[in-house]
């Protein structure tokens, strides 16, 4: 008797284990997106507005760490900085490291800037795209821009590399490349398209963004041509290079 009880109990423990899995499987995964807005010229003029993801916990929190840590990041706080720490430690940080500087340096008339500017560029069952814009100035001969792009896989919350991305990167490299020197062409009469990189061949840029428009091709300052080209920025639709990807 007391066998079959046993057999009995296995039966539903198992059949227990099957519906449990079968309910996380199906559980939907939801994220949606708020701002963070952090503004200040008491001390340094900071002006921070980054996206926010929430929803589902795991994920969002994924997203969010991502997001929070290359931001301190951009602020240059120092290596000895955990750059998990918040965004509103940061901003203190900074304004304690400007208040610092202008004791040692009282003549230095120039408050510190940062801006750091985030957005959810496209989002799709594939893909959530956030492109970041950054610009600090500590007193250089000229402040630094830098805008990265955060392909998020929204199932997971888990960063998606170039890699990840791209299923055929020599396909991919020739069809930006076409567009990179119709835009230099056009934008530039002085530079010839062969020196954008510095002697070197066809460089990928470091991320690439996803709009509505399609895939979005941005070149930083210091990754082609000189500081004063600027930004190198355009989009290429997805019909030409859809089969160059891997997400879409």
């Amino acid at each position: 008797m007391s066998n079959r009880i046993l057999e009995i109990l296995k039966k539903y423990s198992f059949l227990i284990l099957i519906l449990t899995l079968v309910s996380s499987c199906n559980e939907e995964v939801k994220i949606d997106f708020t701002e963070q807005n952090i503004e200040s010229s008491e001390v340094t003029e900071i002006s921070i507005n980054l996206p926010v993801a929430e929803g589902t916990n795991e994920i969002a929190d994924r997203i969010n760490k991502t997001i929070n840590k290359y931001s301190v990041n951009q602020m240059n706080l120092g290596e000895d900085i955990l750059t998990n720490i918040s965004i509103d430690d940061a901003v203190a940080r900074f304004n304690y490291e400007f208040e610092s500087f202008k004791k040692d340096f009282p003549d230095a008339a120039q408050k510190w800037e940062a801006f750091i500017d985030g957005e959810v560029t496209y989002r799709s069952p594939q893909v959530i795209s956030i492109a970041i814009n950054s610009y600090l100035d500590t007193g250089g001969a000229h402040g630094n821009t830098n805008v990265r792009f955060f392909n998020f896989n929204p199932q997971t919350g888990k960063l998606l590399t170039k890699k990840d991305l791209i299923s055929n990167s020599e396909g991919l490299s020739k069809a930006i490349e076409i567009h990179l020197k119709e835009k230099i062409e056009a934008t530039s009469k002085n530079q010839p398209a062969e020196d954008l990189f510095f002697g070197k061949g066809f460089q990928l840029p470091e991320s690439i963004g996803y709009s509505d428009e399609g895939i979005i091709i941005l070149y930083n300052p210091y990754e082609i041509a000189s500081y004063a080209q600027g930004i190198i920025e355009f989009r290429i639709p997805f019909e030409e290079v859809s089969s160059f990807l891997t997400v879409n």
